[in-house]
C-alpha cells in the first residue's frame, strides 16, 4: 500500500489546534481518522494516466459509503487537487471519499472524461475489499463540469458502450448522486444564446459533435430507476443555465425519479455565502438520511 499522507493537509496548523474552537475539532480528529492513498492510477489513456486519491476512515471495521468526487472546470480545467476544500464537509460527516481526475479537452476531446469517471467507478467497485468501501452505498458528486460526471456517472447505462476502455465487473449502481450546478444537455451549449466557449473547446470541431454531445447528456439517460438525485444551483447561474437544473428535474419527475432541486435564489456558478452553503448541507444531510445513506445510518 502506498504511504499515507494525510499530515500534508493540516500540518502547517498544528501548532494553532490548541486555539481551535470546539466547533473545527472534527478537523483534529480528522488527522487521526483518515488514512490518505494518493495518486493511484485507475487508467491510462491517450498515453496519459489518470489518477484517484483515496481518503479512507482509520476506524472503520466494516465496508464504509463512500463518496466519489469529480472536479470541475468546463471538461478542459481544474484538478482534484483544487477541489480538496469541497472535500471537507465529508470528511465531517464520516464518509469515505474517492477524489478523481479525468482527461482534460487538452488531452483528449470529449467523450473521454465521461468514459474516465465511468472506469473510476468500476475500478473502486474492483478494489472495494482493500478500501473498506461498500458498493451498495456509492454517493457521487462534483461541481459544474465535475456535476455533470457526477450525473453520467450515475446515469449512464454499460449498454451505452462508454465503459469499453476498461472492461470488467458490471458497473455498480450508485446509491445516489449530489448535482452541484452541473450541465445536463451538452448540445445546448454548442450554439445559439446558450453558447459557452468551454463546451466548444471540449469537443472542438469534431464532426460529429453534436452527437457526442447528445451522447454525453444526463437528459439522455432519464428513466425509471435512477438512483434519488439532488441538484443544486443558484438562479442566477451566467454559467450553467439554470434551466438546465429545471429541465433535469421535471423529466426526472416525470420518469418517477425520487429528485429535489435546491434553488439558491440570485445564486451565481457556485461561490455561495457561508448561510447559503449551511443551508445547501443542511439538505444534503436531509437527503442522504432520507436514502438511508450515511456512516451511521
Amino acid at each position: 500500500m502506498r504511504k499515507t499522507l494525510f499530515t500534508f493537509l493540516f500540518a502547517a496548523a498544528l501548532p494553532a489546534f490548541a486555539q481551535l474552537p470546539a466547533a473545527a475539532d472534527w478537523a483534529t480528529h480528522a488527522l487521526n481518522e483518515y488514512q490518505v492513498i494518493p495518486n493511484v492510477t485507475y487508467l491510462t489513456a491517450s498515453n496519459w494516466e489518470a489518477k484517484l486519491d483515496i481518503y479512507k476512515r482509520r476506524d472503520a471495521t466494516a465496508p464504509q459509503p463512500t463518496l466519489i468526487f469529480f472536479h470541475g472546470g468546463g471538461w478542459v480545467g481544474g484538478s482534484k487537487e483544487a477541489s480538496l476544500m469541497s472535500l471537507m464537509p465529508w470528511f465531517e460527516m464520516g464518509w469515505n471519499v474517492v477524489n478523481v481526475e479525468y482527461r482534460l479537452g487538452r488531452v483528449a476531446l470529449g467523450p473521454a472524461a465521461v468514459e474516465d469517471c465511468l472506469c473510476a467507478l468500476r475500478w473502486v467497485a474492483t478494489h472495494a475489499k482493500d478500501y473498506a468501501i461498500d458498493t451498495t452505498r456509492l454517493v457521487t458528486t462534483g461541481e459544474s463540469a465535475g456535476g455533470h460526471l457526477s450525473l453520467t456517472t450515475g446515469m449512464i447505462s454499460e449498454n451505452a458502450g462508454l465503459d469499453r476502455q476498461c472492461p470488467g465487473a458490471p458497473l455498480p449502481k450508485v446509491a445516489a448522486i449530489i448535482d452541484w450546478y452541473g450541465i445536463t444537455d451538452v448540445k445546448d451549449l454548442l450554439d445559439g444564446t446558450n453558447r459557452k466557449a468551454y463546451a466548444v473547446a471540449w469537443l472542438g470541431s469534431l464532426p460529429d459533435r453534436e452527437t457526442i454531445a447528445e451522447r454525453v447528456s444526463p437528459l439522455t439517460y432519464v428513466r425509471e430507476g435512477l438512483p434519488p438525485i439532488l441538484m443544486i444551483q443558484g438562479d442566477a447561474d451566467p454559467t450553467v443555465p439554470y434551466a438546465h437544473s429545471l429541465r433535469l428535474r421535471d423529466a426526472l419527475t416525470k420518469a418517477k425519479v425520487p429528485n429535489e432541486l435546491v434553488t439558491v435564489p440570485g445564486g451565481k456558478h457556485g461561490q455561495f455565502s457561508a448561510p447559503e452553503r449551511t443551508m445547501i448541507y443542511t439538505k444534503i444531510r436531509d437527503f442522504l438520511a432520507k436514502h438511508k445513506l450515511g456512516p451511521n445510518l
